[in-house]
């Protein structure tokens, strides 16, 4: 009987240790890195841009300054 639990453990621990993969971690950094390639369209000239880098003004989103002012 003590033969069959000592083979069970070792059987155990090399699948623990060897063969069970660990999850991966998930940063707060890769979730900025998501949001800051979401994409918008201009308003004006229908380019698109990044979200980050677009201006928002009276709920439509603009490419640049002389956009948003023509």
């Amino acid at each position: 009987m003590l033969k069959y639990l000592v083979v069970i453990g070792v059987i155990a621990f090399v699948y623990f240790v060897f063969i069970k993969k660990k999850p991966l971690k998930s940063t707060k950094k890769q979730d900025d890195d998501t949001k800051a390639n979401e994409m918008v369209e201009c308003y004006k000239c229908h380019i698109y841009c990044e979200l980050d880098e677009a201006i928002l003004s009276n709920g439509h989103y603009y490419c640049c300054e002389s956009c948003l002012k023509g």
